[in-house]
């Protein structure tokens, strides 16, 4: 039996009826925005964060969400608690709404608001814990000065494509590079590196999104007294690092072994602190602590 869950504008709906018209200019032209939640021990993490961006994407775009924030936090925390396990996953997705054929947003009704929450698993744990291969993809991150990477936008095909890459080359993920060379993402993930000691990840300005799990990878750097800056990254920066990682709601965090067939090596110190200080902000410490 599933244990998802779907609510739809204000309703709760079983799968079968977790339907939006096929003339939503969402799926029509991938016109609209969304943010993932994860819950641990049915608390939301960084719930604020993730709706302040969630607000500031649909801003960028002339998006009116129509509920108001405190609405759909009442919402989240009603889903959290009726959820049957206590960790999971919350997909949130504002379309433009239905209207017809073509391009033009004002011709679309009110927009439609979606929850979404089940299980989420990127990886298995031996995986987790030995390290992911990467490569650098063929497929360069779209322009910020095109479309800003801050907007958490419903159309993914960009990162799609880098991920293709990843599967045909026989590896885990890919990482992208903008158009003047520099490191931006991994396909949905923000990169760090560890270079003697500092901690580094690419700025917004170079195509990463900026990433509430990033932001916490951030601040628990910082508490620990690990240097940390963002800062422009090329392949060679990549290349050299002691250690490498990626962060993301859906990925928390992932160390990577491996990048164009060069050996980076197993999880380092650097990574082992970070993902001890996550696993005690999300209050996983104590049951992840046999795994690790």
């Amino acid at each position: 039996m599933s244990t998802t869950r779907y609510w739809i504008n204000g309703q709760h709906r079983d799968e079968a009826d977790a339907v939006i018209p096929v003339t939503d200019h969402g799926l029509l032209y991938g016109d609209g925005v969304f943010e993932g939640i994860r819950f641990y021990q049915r608390q939301p993490f960084y719930r604020d964060a993730h709706l302040e961006r969630l607000w500031d994407s649909a801003q960028s775009i002339r998006l009116k969400i129509p509920n108001s924030r405190a609405q759909l936090s009442e919402v989240i925390d009603t889903l959290v608690k009726q959820f049957p396990e206590p960790e999971g996953y919350i997909r949130i997705l504002v379309t433009r709404g239905r209207g017809p054929l073509g391009i033009d947003p004002n011709e679309c009704g009110t927009p439609n608001v979606i929850l979404i929450v089940d299980q989420l698993n990127m990886l298995d744990e031996t995986t987790r814990q030995s390290g992911i291969r990467t490569i650098i993809a063929s497929t360069r991150r779209i322009p910020s000065d095109s479309l800003d990477s801050r907007i958490k936008s419903l159309n993914y095909l960009n990162q799609i494509l880098a991920r293709m890459e990843a599967q045909q080359a026989g590896v885990d993920e890919a990482i992208l590079l903008n158009h003047s060379g520099y490191i931006s993402e991994a396909s949905v993930e923000n990169l760090f590196i560890v270079k003697q000691g500092m901690l580094l990840t690419p700025p917004a300005t170079d195509g990463a999104l900026d990433g509430i799990t990033r932001r916490v990878v951030m601040q628990l750097a910082t508490h620990r007294s690990i240097p940390v800056s963002e800062k422009s990254l090329t392949p060679y920066d990549l290349y050299t690092a002691d250690e490498c990682f990626l962060t993301g709601t859906g990925a928390e965090l992932i160390p990577v072994r491996e990048v164009d067939g060069r050996l980076i090596g197993k999880p380092g110190p650097v990574f082992h602190t970070l993902l001890g200080a996550f696993l005690e902000e999300t209050g996983l410490h104590q049951q992840m602590a046999r795994r690790i």
